[in-house]
């Protein structure tokens, strides 16, 4: 392992526990930078080419894993045996591409004109969606059932490329990155934290990828980093969150983390958006009848202002978990079920934009990267029905009460507080 580079310590040898919050040698993860991207129109059809490339080749394949599979059920009704039935089709990556070179001079002739990592896109996908819902059948997968792979549509599907191989670097100005045939690609944001790692070789590019979000186009690069191991500011603090829809989170210290509800207050806006789509001339398929340009238009303010509500809420939720994770030494949160949770149609909205589970992820591995701990208190450890002081647990509460000592019934605000602070118990139990 290269030995990692002390950047806050000066590039000097960092002591074993030096100011910075150090504690050593680092560890090699995979993390992902992501940065926007401005595109000329050139630029622009060129990476729609190769995300057309990837559709192209996932839905060939996948016609293909549809036919023989169709075929080999159909002969099995004709009681042929099973070394005489129709050769099966490897669902591998490796077995997907060899079939794909076969084949993609007829298929598509133009396949010079794209990198060969537009069409392993596709297959990549394809592979990894069917082992997928052969492990889900099997039940080797745990969680929802997985569908089968389904065809790609071309006004859908949202494009997007990615590239493991060939020139993958960050410009030097740090405003520029170069992709394989896609070449030199202006950067809307400097990219200086990941080029600072570069250069002190500390990180390593193993690909990136090319997707439209929102009506604007992002690379994602996914990179090897050589983290420091790192201490939080008090290793032994313990903070119980409790996750809620009033408050984002409520802190066993006594903070109240207010929910911005981002859906809620661009609710207006969004309606109104909506509405004038409606009037605009979509497209139809039955008839083949193609958008009018006002209801591409529409469509695109539409988009971006759902991307705008979604970039809101991620940027609260990492600025919560990461003041968190580098503050305590230990976080203690409830294993909700958020998916039973949704099934409620009144709170469903509210408890999505709130991102329970995004909360749960991120404290997840923020945790180890800091130095911290994350505990899970059991699903069914009942925090807000257990009395704070003694210990009782009532059979029965409302949602909106928690119980305080001598049975005494609270209102919803000091809830997550008493909920908070049974869950620092259960860790101190542990």
């Amino acid at each position: 392992m290269r030995p990692p580079v002390w950047a806050a310590c000066r590039g000097g040898p960092c002591p074993p526990r030096c100011r910075s919050g150090h504690r050593g040698p680092g560890v090699k993860t995979i993390q992902a930078y992501r940065f926007a991207v401005d595109l000329t129109a050139s630029q622009e059809r060129d990476v729609l080419a190769h995300a057309g490339a990837a559709r192209v080749a996932h839905n060939w394949a996948l016609g293909r894993v549809k036919a023989v599979m169709d075929q080999r059920a159909v002969e099995r009704t004709y009681g042929m045996p099973d070394d005489l039935l129709t050769p099966s089709l490897s669902w591998s990556l490796a077995g997907l591409r060899k079939a794909w070179n076969v084949a993609k001079r007829e298929v598509a002739p133009w396949w010079a004109e794209v990198s060969k990592e537009a069409f392993n896109t596709g297959l990549d996908a394809l592979a990894r969606g069917l082992k997928n819902w052969a492990d889900s059948r099997s039940g080797k997968r745990a969680g929802r059932p997985v569908g089968f792979p389904r065809f790609k549509s071309r006004r859908r599907t949202t494009p997007s490329v990615r590239f493991t191989t060939g020139a993958i670097r960050v410009e030097p100005g740090r405003m520029h990155v170069v992709l394989p045939r896609l070449g030199r690609l202006k950067l809307h944001e400097s990219a200086r934290k990941l080029a600072r790692r570069l250069n002190n070789g500390t990180a390593r590019i193993m690909s990136a990828t090319v997707r439209r979000d929102g009506g604007r186009w992002h690379v994602a690069f996914t990179v090897e980093v050589e983290r420091t191991e790192r201490q939080p500011a008090q290793p032994d603090s313990v903070v119980g969150v409790d996750i809620g829809i009033k408050h984002l989170a409520v802190l066993s210290t006594g903070e109240l983390v207010d929910n911005p509800r981002h859906l809620v207050a661009a609710q207006t806006r969004l309606r109104a958006l909506g509405r004038a789509l409606s009037r605009k001339t979509g497209p139809d398929r039955r008839t083949g009848q193609r958008p009018s340009k006002r209801w591409e238009r529409a469509v695109a303010r539409l988009g971006r202002s759902h991307a705008r509500v979604a970039n809101l809420r991620r940027d609260g939720v990492h600025k919560l978990t990461t003041r968190l994770t580098r503050e305590h030494g230990t976080v203690v949160v409830e294993d909700l079920n958020v998916t039973g949770m949704l099934a409620n149609r009144r709170l469903a909205k509210h408890i999505a934009d709130a991102g329970f589970a995004e909360i749960r992820r991120q404290l997840a591995y923020k945790t180890s990267w800091n130095g911290g701990r994350l505990l899970v208190a059991d699903r069914w450890h009942p925090s807000s029905k257990t009395c704070s002081a003694c210990g009782a647990v009532k059979t029965k509460v409302m949602a909106t009460r928690a119980l305080l000592p001598g049975g005494v019934m609270v209102s919803a605000g000091q809830r997550s507080m008493i909920a908070d602070a049974n869950i620092d118990k259960f860790q101190a139990r542990l």
